[in-house]
């Protein structure tokens, strides 16, 4: 086959999903200290299209998370972060699944 071809094939019955970390630091405004929430897409992960969105949230938030081996080598992550290292998706992240945003709570997700 073809390489246009093959790779049309491959994506036939994925989906890809954005990871978002959330960033949160004390910044100084106007002389007030105060914390800013901000956040960076880290990572874009490749699942089965048939999978139903809470599978693939739990595929997306298990893609990243370093556990024997760190994340971004796994298979169908595309890692988006600069630098060595990234933490892992962890509670109060988001994910994209289309144009929807699904923050990570400490059981399950919530719609944003």
């Amino acid at each position: 086959m073809s390489k246009k071809l093959d790779a049309l094939l491959k994506n036939f019955g994925t989906e890809t999903v954005a990871v978002i970390h959330s960033l949160a630091g004390p910044r100084s405004i106007a002389g007030r200290r105060i914390v800013l929430k901000s956040s960076k897409i880290v990572a874009l992960v490749t699942v089965d299209k048939t999978l139903s969105i809470d599978d693939k949230l739990e595929k997306a938030f298990i893609l990243t998370n370093s556990i024997d081996d760190a994340w971004w080598n796994n298979k169908n992550v595309i890692k988006l972060f600069d630098g060595d290292s990234c933490r892992s998706t962890m509670v109060g992240d988001m994910i994209m699944v289309g144009k929807v945003k699904y923050n990570c709570k400490s059981s399950g997700w919530s719609r944003i």
